[in-house]
């Protein structure tokens, strides 16, 4: 099993997991983080720490294409290991639909 980063990360992008995974197996885009599926030990401290509960556990129905879309993005994105401020509409954007086709870039985080 692993912990995988969904759609509400997507311009949100509150950092509260990076600061207790013990593995650092998170890794930032623009405006959204994800989670190494390989990297990730299970442990599971990263689920409560998610004001937009955005973290799952793979063994949800239907996450198969979030553990490739995880496994996909970490590979190329750069991994954070420290927290930062969400962005600046978080609160705004927390718990919005579609924010996969609305806001999602692939590009990797500048910081922020």
């Amino acid at each position: 099993m692993t912990y995988i980063v969904t759609d509400n990360c997507i311009a949100c992008k509150y950092t509260d997991c990076v600061e207790v995974c013990p593995v650092d197996c998170f890794y930032e885009g623009e405006n959204m983080l994800v989670i190494h599926p390989d990297e990730c030990i299970d442990c599971g401290v990263c689920e409560p720490e998610c004001p937009a509960d955005a973290i799952r556990p793979d063994t949800e129905p239907d996450m198969e294409t979030w553990v490739e879309f995880n496994r996909k993005y970490s590979e190329s994105w750069p991994v954070i290991i420290s927290k930062k401020d969400p962005l600046p509409d978080a609160d705004d954007r927390d718990g919005e639909e579609d924010k996969l086709s609305k806001y999602f870039s692939e590009a990797p985080g500048e910081g922020g």
